[in-house]
Parts: C-alpha cells; sequence; structure tokens
C-alpha cells in the first residue's frame, strides 16, 4: 500500500489547531479536563483576570525554564517548544470565544467530551510524529525522564498526579471547590494512551512524516 507524504511542519501546527480546540471542547464538556492542563484552567477560574490561553503559556514557560535549569544550558529546542506554547494558548483563548455559543444540554456536553478526546489523540500523534519540538506540556516529561535516567512512562505518570495535586490544591484552597477535574479527567487518564495508540498504528500504516523547512538542529530528541 502506497503511503503518503505529509510535511512534518504541517503536521505540527495542525496538531496545535486540533489540540487547542480540543481542550476548549473539553472545557464545554465540564467533565474535566486533562491533567495537564488542569492547571492553568484552575488557576484561570481562582484569577480570571488572565485568559485561560494565557495562564497556559504562563504554565508552559515555567516548564520550559525549570528544564534548562536542570540541565544548565541554552536549549534552542526549548525555545521553539515555548513558541508553539504561546501559539498554542493563543489559539486556546481564540476557540474559547466561539464554543461559548455552543449548546450545553448534557447529551451535547457528552458529545463534546467525545470529539474533544478523539481530537487530543490525533493531535499528540501528530506532534510526535513531526520530527520538531513540541508544546512544553509534552516536552517536559519526555526530557525530563531522560535528565532523571527514568523510564518515560513512570515519569508521565508522576508529572501527570503532581499536576492534578496541584489543581485540586488550587482548587479547594482559592475556590473551595474542585475545578477542572472529574469523569473526564480519569476517562483521559486510563485511555487517552491506547487511543493514541491506535492512531499511531493506523499513521504507521499509512502516513510517512517528512520535515521540509524546519533547521536541522532543531530536532526531536
Amino acid at each position: 500500500m502506497k503511503k503518503r507524504h505529509v510535511s512534518g511542519e504541517a503536521a505540527l501546527l495542525f496538531a496545535i489547531l486540533i489540540d487547542s480546540m480540543g481542550v476548549a471542547l473539553m472545557t464545554k464538556a465540564d467533565f474535566g479536563i486533562s491533567s495537564i492542563s488542569s492547571v492553568p484552567y484552575a488557576v484561570h477560574q481562582m484569577l480570571p483576570v488572565l485568559s485561560l490561553g494565557t495562564w497556559t503559556y504562563i504554565f508552559q514557560t515555567l516548564l520550559v525554564v525549570s528544564l534548562m535549569v536542570l540541565t544548565r544550558r541554552f536549549n534552542v529546542n526549548y525555545l521553539f517548544a515555548f513558541v508553539m506554547g504561546v501559539f498554542f494558548g493563543k489559539m486556546l483563548d481564540v476557540h474559547m470565544l466561539w464554543i461559548q455559543y455552543l449548546p450545553d444540554a448534557l447529551g451535547w456536553r457528552i458529545f463534546y467530551m467525545a470529539v474533544s478526546f478523539c481530537i487530543l489523540a490525533v493531535g499528540i500523534c501528530l506532534s510526535n510524529n513531526s520530527g520538531l519540538p513540541i508544546v512544553p506540556t509534552d516536552t517536559f516529561p519526555r526530557d525530563l525522564s531522560q535528565i532523571l535516567g527514568k523510564g518515560y512512562p513512570r515519569v508521565k505518570t508522576t508529572f501527570d498526579l503532581i499536576c492534578l495535586t496541584a489543581t485540586a490544591a488550587i482548587s479547594l484552597f482559592g475556590l473551595h471547590r474542585l475545578a477542572g477535574i472529574g469523569i473526564g479527567t480519569v476517562v483521559c487518564a486510563c485511555f487517552t494512551g491506547k487511543a493514541i495508540g491506535l492512531v499511531q498504528k493506523f499513521f504507521d500504516r499509512h502516513v510517512v512524516f517528512e520535515r521540509k523547512l524546519a533547521p536541522q538542529f532543531l530536532r526531536t530528541v
């Protein structure tokens, strides 16, 4: 079977566009959002003076700075990841503008949750296959596992649990309720990996990703 060739740059751009829409739809569903998005979401609920997108790239900036402190060196890949994080945050704000006009009935909210789950699985696969540095929330656990010499699944799970713990603390102390944590959070934690595996198998059979424009010094590790 002949495989379709796809630009890595286009794949990453499209991934950011749909991932930001997926997060926005997940907030509209209001069943809880993914662990890595829960921290800026909880802060936004407590301090709405800044938009959700702005809090998201502030959080991502802290992750990039943390990686550079741990490695004690400047990494151009992290700078690129920061730029992608800002772009993600801005697109998230754009999507948050139009989703507020969507219907709020329970059936629709279940539909939004299902669609956002599928969108995020596809978007993560596109990012991982792009051959380019990805947004900081994905870069951080991947590179931290190499810095610490620990397995990625263990580091990723620990990172997600820390995010959820931080979200719970921020919510309970700042809002006196849980914000951003619900059944949707559990679904994402349990099934996102499996969904990504299915999408990846499809890509492996049908798609070849090729970098065409990005400089060679920008590379994933």
